[in-house]
């Protein structure tokens, strides 16, 4: 793991990050039925604010179970919190299960949706993300897109841990569909901070997914397929929970690769004697996120 972690990290380009006062700003706060809406900014880098919405479930002792919601290539994070914004939103929504905050706070969880770069206010605009170009400039010093996003979600729980003491440090979640789930996992294979991880349509073999046909440039990181594939990296998981989530007719993450991928990961997971930490959940469509079954099982895990 302490070679490996070290990999990741210089491939990700993180070493081209500085940490920096984090500037939170309260924008609004709104009482809704069940929960409270809390619309905040903070400073991830220098020069870039990261926005998002914190959604409190009613009711809950303190601290509250938290889960850090990442939508993928999206229209935005107005995707995590079910409040259409641009046309084709509400079929998203609905047709995806892609509404992952409102799910959680339905589950005693609060709910953080993070606007990733690129997408939506960080990006994006109705007719979808902007990553490509953005993604390929990164390149030229030394970052990478995942990288950025990965940075984004850490310096988000540096926050949660300084500002937000209501919410339980101890058992934080990160749960993405898409590309929000290649963040997950990769923000999971960095950060020992987050306890459970649910990606959801990204787990799959390199040579089977982003290596076989069309993706946007931000799922790659040069070079690491000469070190890992994807299910070598849940090593550095394990054995913290980990629920892959992938569709059965997903045609961009295939379901033969997604199972290669977890045949290595129960490996890992064995190996690191936590072989009941690890799951597979196959929804019978194709790429969209499965809350129904997902959740079933990251309540089995508790």
């Amino acid at each position: 793991q302490k070679r490996a972690y070290a990999k990741l990290w210089d491939l990700l380009g993180l070493d081209n990050f500085q940490k920096c006062d984090d500037e939170l700003e309260i924008e609004w706060e709104k009482d809704k039925d069940d929960y409270k809406d809390i619309r905040f900014t903070f400073k991830s880098e220098e020069s870039y604010y990261v926005p998002c919405r914190l959604l409190i479930p009613k009711g809950i002792k303190e601290p509250i179970k938290t889960v850090i919601c990442i939508q993928g290539h999206s229209k935005g994070m107005h995707i995590s919190v079910g409040e259409p914004k641009y046309e084709g939103d509400k079929d998203s929504i609905a047709g995806g299960d892609r509404d992952f905050a409102l799910r959680a706070i339905n589950e005693g969880y609060a709910a953080i949706a993070i606007e990733q770069r690129y997408m939506g206010e960080c990006g994006g605009d109705e007719n979808g993300p902007s990553c490509g170009r953005e993604a390929t400039t990164a390149l030229l010093i030394g970052r990478t897109a995942i990288g950025e996003r990965v940075w984004d979600v850490m310096r988000l729980i540096d926050v949660i841990e300084k500002h937000f003491t209501y919410l339980d440090k101890d058992n934080i979640m990160c749960l993405g569909n898409s590309g929000g789930g290649t963040t997950t996992f990769y923000a999971a294979c960095i950060d020992i901070r987050i306890k459970t991880a649910v990606p959801s349509c990204a787990v799959c073999t390199y040579k089977d997914s982003i290596g076989a046909m069309y993706h946007c440039a931000c799922n790659y990181i040069p070079h690491i397929a000469e070190f890992f594939d994807m299910g070598d990296l849940a090593g550095l998981i394990a054995p913290r929970k980990l629920v892959v989530v992938n569709g059965k007719l997903d045609n961009i993450f295939p379901d033969g690769g997604v199972k290669e991928s977890f045949e290595i990961i129960q490996k890992m997971y064995n190996e690191a004697n936590a072989a009941n930490s690890c799951r597979l959940v196959t929804g019978d469509e194709g790429h969209r996120f499965y809350a129904d079954k997902a959740w079933t099982v990251i309540k089995e895990m508790k």
